[in-house]
């Protein structure tokens, strides 16, 4: 079975289901998939390959206090996002303190009633992107 694009595609579960009817599945394995849908794994993964990797802090935002070391740390503006995330939610764009801190709460509360999962990054905002998939 090729799962198409987007939703079943990422769902590492959908894989392991199939898996255990016999069904090929044509893609990743679960685990893969998992890694590719939680950004903070993802990251440390590229890091430990060499990959070059948006700048920022390679683990989970605990506290609104270590929200303001790591984005001091890393320059502002930052990105707060859920390591969950996808679609544009969970993710704030923070140039002061004041946005860190606000960002941190919304972004926190958007990704658990999204994704039932409110682990937080941070990395440094970088203006005028390109989104490349392979």
């Amino acid at each position: 079975m090729h799962p198409g694009y987007g939703f079943l595609s990422e769902n590492s579960a959908f894989q392991e289901a199939l898996h255990a009817e016999g069904i090929k599945f044509i893609g990743p394995n679960s685990k893969a998939i998992h890694a590719m849908g939680d950004k903070i794994e993802s990251k440390k993964i590229a890091s430990q390959a060499g990959v070059n990797t948006i700048p920022g802090y390679v683990g989970e935002v605990d506290s609104e206090a270590d929200c303001i070391r790591i984005a001091n740390e890393v320059g502002y503006p930052v990105m707060i996002k859920a390591s969950a995330g996808g679609g544009g939610k969970g993710m704030r764009v923070a140039n002061s303190d004041a946005e860190a801190i606000e960002g941190f709460r919304l972004s926190k509360d958007e990704a658990l009633a999204s994704f039932g999962d409110d682990r937080m990054l941070i990395e440094k905002f970088v203006e005028e992107p390109r989104h490349i998939e392979i």
